[in-house]
């Protein structure tokens, strides 16, 4: 679309199929030709408004975490431990994780979890244990168990688990999720949350459906296949 002026001004040679009479002015056709070229600009334009509407809108939404886990959760809880976790700017509030259709892990709840998502912008851990149990034998990793530890930006966890011996400075209780500010994630209008500026978490331990992070570094991993779990 962005050729059209040149495709135009073309059309005003002699003997052009489409360029008109022969005897036709010259300064009549190119006019006629800039015409042309300006109004399939403006459709142009128009036509793609929308398209890039869409597109600011989702970067926007995504970037303060108000669409939440994006991808269907396979149904199957898996463990994480770790001997303590610290994190700064942490959020907490409820949501729901849907499976893919059709999903054997559905059973009867239509394919959805009722969560809890747990929000924090940095976070490090200790000795950091996650298991998936297969049926007889469990898919199992860990890092940090070294001198590095495990750390993470932008983590969200989606629980239906999770304990520990928690310490928070600064805490907010009782705010709107959609409202919240320390890690950067908005939860869904009307819903019950708590915020903090910094939070610990000693001998933590989390059933989980859905893990993110946008960035998560993990010294010493080992992956493997155990008879045990975390």
């Amino acid at each position: 679309m962005a050729s059209s002026p040149d495709v135009s001004s073309t059309g005003n040679t002699p003997g052009n199929p489409g360029s008109g009479s022969p005897s036709e002015a010259p300064s009549s056709a190119g006019a006629g030709g800039e015409r042309r070229g300006r109004v399939r600009a403006r459709r142009a334009a128009v036509m793609a408004v929308p398209a890039t509407l869409v597109a600011a809108g989702l970067a926007v939404l995504t970037a303060q975490g108000a669409l939440g886990v994006q991808f269907a959760v396979s149904g199957m809880p898996f463990t994480v431990t770790a001997t303590e976790l610290r994190g700064t700017g942490f959020e907490q509030f409820g949501a729901l994780d849907n499976m893919a259709e059709g999903s054997p892990n559905a059973g009867d709840t239509g394919g959805q979890v009722l969560v809890v998502t747990s929000a924090i912008k940095h976070a490090t851990l200790d000795k950091l244990c996650q298991s998936v149990d297969l049926g007889g034998t469990n898919l199992l990793i860990t890092a940090g168990s070294g001198a590095d530890k495990v750390t993470a930006t932008d983590l969200t966890t989606d629980s239906t688990e999770l304990s520990g011996n928690a310490a928070f400075d600064n805490i907010e209780i009782g705010n709107d999720a959609s409202t919240l500010t320390k890690a950067g994630v908005k939860g869904p209008i009307g819903v019950f949350s708590q915020q903090a500026d910094t939070v610990r978490i000693g001998n933590l331990r989390q059933t989980n459906y859905a893990t993110t992070a946008g960035v998560f570094k993990l010294p010493g991993l080992k992956l493997r296949f155990s008879d045990s779990g975390c």
